[in-house]
């Protein structure tokens, strides 16, 4: 069992399925989307573990599944590898990983991290930010903009509360 229990994806290649290393217990996900409502229909996962590979892709896109999956933006080296290397690789480097990362206020979650393909993936997000088209609405839409430009900081509340939460447990764990 790794030092802190830790939220990774992992893809079965050959049935093509994620699974979920949620704190230390594989979750199968029954299809090759990873939002909320896989997650609820989740089924734990039995067969042979080493078969599983880690995700390239830790980021979750939906907001309500990334509250409860706090999954990191490991490094490079780890991504790819087989569960038996990277529980090890957690273990022996994990902690340390992690401790660097919040002492120099970096945020090691996978949520903070910034694709231009993920981001270019979401049409709707850049067409809602388009002006208006008729004058007549201008000012309604306009309000409209405003109150939804004010609501888009509380979703980046929600990943700076949770990098918060995993600071106070890595920075103040006692070993």
């Amino acid at each position: 069992m790794p030092l802190r229990p830790i939220d990774a994806i992992f893809v079965h290649p050959k049935r093509r399925l994620y699974v979920v290393y949620y704190r230390g217990e594989l979750w199968q996900l029954p299809r090759m989307k990873i939002d909320d409502r896989s997650w609820q229909n989740r089924q734990p996962y039995t067969d042979d573990s080493k078969s599983l590979y880690l995700s390239i892709h830790q980021a979750i896109s939906d907001p309500i599944l990334a509250q409860k999956l706090r999954t990191l933006n490991l490094p490079v080296t780890v991504r790819g590898s087989t569960l038996p290397r990277f529980e090890a690789w957690w273990e022996a480097h994990g902690f340390k990983w992690l401790t660097d990362k919040l002492v120099s206020g970096e945020s090691p979650l996978a949520a903070h991290q910034t694709t231009p393909a993920r981001t270019t993936d979401n049409p709707s997000v850049s067409s809602s930010n388009s002006p208006p088209v008729s004058s007549n609405t201008e000012n309604k839409t306009s309000s409209d903009d405003n109150e939804q430009k004010t609501a888009l900081p509380l979703e980046t509340d929600i990943f700076a509360d949770m990098l918060a939460d995993l600071a106070d447990e890595v920075l103040h764990q006692k070993i």
